[in-house]
């Protein structure tokens, strides 16, 4: 008689521990609607299509400024992922997720930027007198 009444608290002890389980993950942030998919895929779309028209229409005549808004195309359409598709905010995860995502931009900031300066540096300086007017043609 007593074995109904142990299986029922064993089930209840079960699924208390199971609601536990799940009560973290109900903390996380929304994992999307259709309207939010297709938000994020209609500006996805665009932020591929414009930089292939600013290449293809040749809009700017300077490589360099065309570079630059294509990157920063290409930093917002990033953003755009992250917020639509992997739903990354303030809130998920208790604010780890962009307390990483801040380390992360920064470590590559730096790296990126130290990458550059060391190479122009390296450029300019090793071999001063060799420049491609003074080598002899070949």
């Amino acid at each position: 008689m007593n074995h109904p009444t142990a299986h029922t608290a064993h089930a209840g002890a079960h699924h208390h521990g199971d609601h536990h389980g799940h009560d973290h993950h109900d903390d996380h942030a929304d994992h999307g609607s259709l309207k939010s998919y297709m938000t994020g895929f209609v500006l996805a779309a665009v932020l591929t299509i414009i930089p292939f028209w600013l290449v293809m229409g040749n809009v700017f005549t300077n490589s360099s400024t065309a570079g630059i808004a294509i990157l920063a195309l290409a930093a917002v359409q990033v953003v755009v992922h992250m917020v639509y598709f992997l739903h990354m905010n303030t809130k998920s995860e208790g604010g780890w997720n962009m307390l990483a995502l801040v380390f992360t931009v920064l470590i590559v900031a730096i790296m990126l930027a130290g990458s550059i300066w060391v190479m122009y540096h390296m450029n300019a300086n090793m071999m001063p007198g060799m420049h491609s007017s003074s080598m002899p043609s070949m």
